[in-house]
């Protein structure tokens, strides 16, 4: 259970949050989501809004949901993750376990067109329409809040052919699943059924 302390530091770190979205850009190209000019780091912004006492403070509580968690066999691990503002704004980070960022924010609607257009984004910029990059082969390990599997295909399928990644992803499913065709879609399909 939260202490009276931790949700004052909490309300402090989502006001200092809800006044930087407001200076979020606006774009056609990435509607209906506002993008920082480039990702906001949220441990400066804790530092910012709480000083000393951002040492008391647990980021973990802004989470209000993971939409998408990678894992590699190398140990690396990347989410994107979901925060609720005050105004009910919903505010899309990541976490590589190097460093906490806010990469866009989105409207205050209850379903998911946000959350589908934020990884729509990401998908088809490799992350850099977020000022972040996505390289190297698939991740061994999928989970996702999204129950949407046609959906998580495409994403995997725009994601996967835009940072040049097919072959590990043929790679990691049996020879005998390889669609002969070479359909690269029915490919990701097995591959995800593998690693979720």
């Amino acid at each position: 259970m939260r202490t009276f302390v931790q949700r004052q530091l909490t309300a402090r770190v989502l006001d200092a949050l809800e006044s930087r979205v407001k200076q979020f850009r606006r774009g056609e190209e990435f509607w209906p989501l506002r993008i920082p000019v480039e990702p906001l780091l949220l441990d400066e912004v804790i530092e910012q809004a709480l000083g000393e006492d951002g040492r008391r403070f647990d980021p973990g509580t802004l989470r209000a949901r993971t939409l998408l968690r990678l894992d590699w066999n190398d140990g690396e691990r990347w989410e994107a993750w979901v925060a609720v503002l005050p105004s009910k704004a919903k505010l899309y980070c990541d976490s590589d376990g190097r460093e906490r960022r806010v990469l866009a924010s989105g409207g205050r609607n209850e379903g998911d067109e946000n959350d589908r257009a934020f990884l729509h984004l990401l998908a088809e910029t490799a992350g850099g329409a977020f000022g972040i990059e996505f390289s190297g082969g698939a991740p061994a390990r999928v989970r996702s809040s999204i129950s949407d599997r046609a959906f998580l295909v495409g994403f995997f399928v725009n994601l996967f052919e835009v940072t040049g990644a097919e072959e590990s992803v043929r790679a990691a499913i049996p020879s005998q699943s390889r669609d002969a065709g070479h359909d690269f879609h029915h490919d990701v399909e097995d591959w995800l059924e593998k690693v979720t």
